[in-house]
């Protein structure tokens, strides 16, 4: 039976440490793209921001933050140094933010929310650390992640084994992601995605990659024992048979959901009232014909 938590929390933590600690690149490529991407959206806030939080980039969004000229940055982490020195001003587990309600006018949180057992309760969280009129930026895996690798690997196992077991997480979809961030209270919210498609040359490179940067299943219920070598050949086989290029480089999938939302406040634009409308439609859509 599932646990009722589905992620490890503690195997999660532990998992980036030992990437950081063997100079691994830890994701380093997509963390980066997301502070490119957290940067590219601000230029669109036309406001200053007093004090924001950075939480989980590694220090990425920091350094975008306190180059836009933001004062004071507050780097919160599940981890407690870092192989090059420093580390976060805060360790904490996502799941249970240590800040009191409104201390920042900014959160930012790339590639750490995917493995939070209660994303509505940190999101809840995060909404109630913000300032009102506070802004949350968060960049999260999401949607077909890794599909590719997903069905390899329960082909390959069901039809060696005659059963299945999951050995590649879940991933939250763009439209319950943006249904989580009205339910925890965010004003002006949006969520979109972007579906990068990385290229390998076999299903073990993507593997390799993966436990590098601490990234394999940090599912709770996952399979204790490795898989045999022959369902791992099989799958290799299957990838290769379904999702290659025609010059024999595997692809696999990711997809990066973007998710913005504000604190509320009295200032932010609302909604009209039912009844409130000053135009009739259907005299709205004659002007038209």
């Amino acid at each position: 039976m599932p646990t009722a938590a589905p992620f490890d929390r503690a195997l999660v933590a532990t998992r980036r440490r030992r990437a950081l600690a063997r100079h691994a690149d830890g994701g380093g490529f997509l963390r980066d793209a997301a502070a490119d991407d957290v940067a590219e959206r601000l230029t669109a806030v036309k406001r200053d921001f007093a004090r924001a939080l950075d939480l989980g980039s590694g220090g990425r969004v920091a350094a975008v933050l306190r180059a836009r000229g933001v004062p004071e940055v507050v780097r919160a982490d599940v981890l407690a140094a870092e192989p090059a020195g420093g580390g976060p001003d805060v360790v904490l587990d996502e799941e249970a933010l240590p800040f009191a309600a409104a201390s920042f006018d900014l959160v930012v949180a790339t590639l750490t929310l995917q493995a939070v057992n209660d994303l509505p309760g940190a999101l809840i969280q995060i909404r109630r650390a913000l300032k009102p009129d506070g802004l949350f930026l968060a960049a999260l895996l999401g949607g077909d992640t890794l599909t590719e690798l997903r069905t390899a690997l329960i082909a390959a196992e069901a039809e060696l084994t005659g059963g299945a077991a999951a050995r590649v997480a879940p991933f939250a979809s763009l439209q319950d992601l943006a249904a989580l961030l009205q339910r925890a209270g965010f004003a002006l919210p949006v969520a979109d995605v972007d579906r990068l498609t990385v290229r390998y040359d076999s299903l073990f490179s993507l593997v390799r990659d993966l436990a590098e940067a601490g990234a394999t299943s940090p599912l709770a219920d996952r399979p204790r024992t490795p898989l045999r070598r022959a369902v791992l050949l099989r799958a290799a086989a299957i990838y290769a048979e379904r999702f290659a290029d025609p010059d024999g480089r595997v692809r696999a999938t990711l997809d990066i959901v973007s998710l913005s939302g504000w604190a509320p406040h009295e200032s932010q634009p609302k909604p009209l009232k039912p009844g409130s409308a000053t135009h009739r439609l259907a005299d709205v859509l004659k002007g038209g014909g």
